[in-house]
């Protein structure tokens, strides 16, 4: 795609939309420097202007002229993703949510919310809970994130395998379109077959499809009561082997998270926590189990305990305290940040139906060995959603660069061939792009293609994520690309 510059003139038209004060230029270097990146492995990409506009009627105005001028504009939230979503591949515009930073109401009689998209995930969920209402998504960085982000991505968090993704959460959208136009997507209500779900399209277009603006969603009572259990396996396959079989046994944990054994070192050693484990648990699984009546709890306890005895399992540890199942809840929210800490990494976002996580994990060992890659592998195997972390180590620049990608190309394909795909709440973004392929046939791509078509005619909008545009195709000659 061939974009316009920013020039002087285009400064100036665009400083005057938000105000010089909510500009950002390329000369203020310190600045500049955290929009230029996300928490995407250490990708870095300038972009020659970032907005902070305020509301809706001043990303009407920015988007508007963009679109007359052919300006690339990225949407951009708190920069915590791991896709690469918000880096400004083509420069131009950044344009930033922070300031849309208001929970304007939340409902109690209707059990609503209406947000802004700037909002802290845990700042909100806070405010619900402080009324008695619960926002159930938790993504790791729910402490910095914000609730747009999170509708970008269909964010999810250790319990979603209860409570579900952010996308079962969102009733209705305020969104800009690239041509500037506001608009809602859907209505305030739980039910609503009035023509196609736009409010579903936008969740999950990352950024591609229009720029949120407000956002209107669901809660549901806060659960009171709450048992957290740390469960050591002397066998990684085994710790797999188990989430299904407790499904199978009726229970419905509110989290059921899997660490291998060095994600969970990594972690301790991180926090300086200073556990001490046996050196013959080689996985554990995060067990919670949440609701308003402690003994019913306890009753489901006891079934997940008969499930386990059929496994090779170490010492449970049940968390008495809350400090104690704080401690276990930070230790499994700060893997990611020890993993990146420990060395150069790439993060997959691969997701299975659960019953198929052990193949999956045996699958991921396999290739690794054969690609000379190590791996340390977490994430929320209830939802059979598994975070393989592919670390540098001793592996040479050169296989990184170009041995690595057909490693990981195997495993994408290894998940879609046990009927998972290759993103369960990451996003595919910009480091994905290459493998979309891999998981959505041609007629997919054509149909998305189309629909990105409709909304961004210029292809504007956060260019170079996902798939390539249908402008983008017609220049690749002479195979179509992801």
């Amino acid at each position: 795609m061939k974009f316009n510059p920013v020039t002087p003139d285009v400064v100036a038209a665009l400083a005057a939309i938000v105000g010089e004060e909510h500009v950002v230029l390329p000369a203020a270097a310190d600045d500049m420097f955290r929009y230029t990146h996300d928490e995407t492995e250490d990708l870095r990409y300038q972009p020659e202007i970032v907005l902070k506009p305020a509301n809706a009627d001043e990303i009407s105005h920015i988007m508007r002229y963009c679109h007359e001028n052919l300006l690339p504009v990225t949407p951009r939230g708190a920069g915590t993703g791991l896709s690469g979503g918000a880096l400004a591949v083509h420069k131009g515009v950044v344009l930033s949510t922070e300031r849309l930073n208001r929970i304007i109401q939340i409902d109690e009689r209707n059990l609503q919310a209406t947000v802004e998209p700037g909002v802290i995930t845990q700042v909100f969920q806070e405010a619900a809970i402080a009324k008695g209402l619960y926002y159930p998504p938790d993504p790791s960085s729910r402490g910095s994130c914000f609730l747009g982000g999170n509708l970008s991505e269909s964010s999810g968090g250790p319990r979603a395998v209860k409570y579900g993704v952010t996308k079962d959460y969102v009733l209705n959208v305020e969104v800009v379109l690239p041509t500037g136009e506001i608009t809602w997507t859907g209505a305030n209500v739980l039910k609503n077959a009035t023509g196609y779900n736009l409010t579903q399209l936008m969740v999950g277009s990352e950024g591609t499809l229009g720029i949120i603006t407000k956002i209107v969603l669901k809660l549901i009572p806060y659960p009171t009561q709450n048992l957290v259990l740390l469960v050591p396996f002397r066998q990684e396959e085994e710790a797999c082997a188990a989430v299904s079989k407790i499904f199978m046994a009726g229970i419905i944990p509110s989290a059921l998270e899997f660490m291998e054994r060095e994600a969970i070192e990594w972690a301790d050693r991180y926090l300086n926590l200073h556990l001490d484990r046996p050196a013959d648990e080689r996985a554990h699984l995060l067990i919670e189990l949440d609701g308003n009546d402690m003994d019913l709890l306890f009753k489901d306890a006891e079934r997940v305990y008969e499930v386990l005895e059929q496994f090779d399992v170490g010492d449970i540890l049940v968390a008495d305290t809350e400090k104690q199942k704080a401690e276990l809840w930070q230790l499994r929210r700060n893997v990611p940040h020890a993993v990146k800490g420990n060395s150069v990494y790439k993060e997959e976002d691969t997701v299975v139906p659960r019953a198929e996580l052990p193949k999956l994990l045996k699958g991921v060992k396999e290739i690794g060995r054969r690609y000379n890659f190590k791996s340390v592998c977490y994430g929320h195997a209830g939802d059979g959603n598994l975070h393989v972390n592919i670390v540098k180590a001793d592996m040479s620049d050169e296989d990184w660069n170009h041995k690595l990608p057909e490693g990981i190309k195997e495993i994408f394909e290894l998940c879609v061939s046990l009927g998972g795909t290759i993103s369960g709440e990451h996003g595919i973004g910009l480091v994905q792009r290459p493998y979309i392929g891999i998981a959505l046939n041609p007629v997919q791509l054509h149909l998305m293609r189309g629909i990105k078509d409709l909304f961004d005619p210029h292809g504007i909008l956060n260019p170079g994520k996902i798939f390539l545009s249908s402008k983008e195709v017609a220049m690749q000659a002479p195979v179509l690309q992801a």
